[in-house]
């Protein structure tokens, strides 16, 4: 799992351990390893921006839920939310790491209409997905709406375009990553997610 010490993927890490999962937890740091095996976790010190060719042997499935983090420039955009996601479907794909589950951005659906600053962001979601798309992998690309750090409700509102901005707290994200991995008719789905009332294994069952 790629970008196992975000926010999101702390909580998936929790998430995935609890349900009875290994979880190899890729960490830029030997300083976050503790905490990743205090969530269940099996930390692997490795750098998207680096090599991480080797990081998927032996893995059933990837997800990639990192990014270059606000205010981190054009720059990282390029090497992380694209370039470390194309790195990411390589080595799935050597090593036969079937299942790929991307966290995209709802905004990714048409960068153009986004705000000048998120543009270059935007751009590089929609090329990382478009490349999963193409990779042959069995993907699911979730495309969240804004994240919040509320508690998760466990309810959500899923669709392919939900034709509407909202927000999702970074835990419900975390728990339809966790469903999505574990549902079948999720695979070759593009799909946004915000909160709503439906609970999220019903919603992503749905799709």
């Amino acid at each position: 799992m790629a970008g196992a010490n975000g926010q999101i993927g702390q909580h998936v890490v929790r998430l995935l351990a609890e349900n009875g999962h290994e979880v190899r937890a890729m960490i830029r740091s030997k300083d976050q390893t503790q905490l990743m095996r205090d969530l269940g976790g099996d930390p692997l010190v490795a750098d998207l921006e680096g090599d991480i060719s080797d990081t998927a042997a032996g893995c059933d499935a990837v997800v990639f839920t990192a990014g270059g983090g606000p205010g981190s420039g054009n720059a990282k955009k390029e090497t992380v939310d694209l370039g470390g996601a194309i790195k990411l479907i390589e080595t799935a794909t050597e090593h036969d790491a079937r299942r790929y589950v991307m966290v995209s951005a709802m905004g990714a659906a048409d960068p153009e209409a986004g705000s000048e600053g998120m543009r270059p962001y935007l751009h590089a979601k929609a090329r990382a997905d478009e490349a999963l798309r193409e990779s042959g992998l069995d993907y699911t690309i979730i495309r969240p709406g804004s994240l919040t750090n509320e508690p998760g409700t466990g309810r959500v509102e899923a669709a392919e375009s939900l034709g509407r901005r909202g927000k999702i707290p970074r835990e419900d994200v975390a728990r339809a990553i966790v469903v999505t991995l574990e549902t079948v008719n999720t695979v070759g789905k593009t799909f946004e997610i915000l909160s709503g009332d439906d609970p999220i294994e019903r919603a992503l069952k749905a799709l």
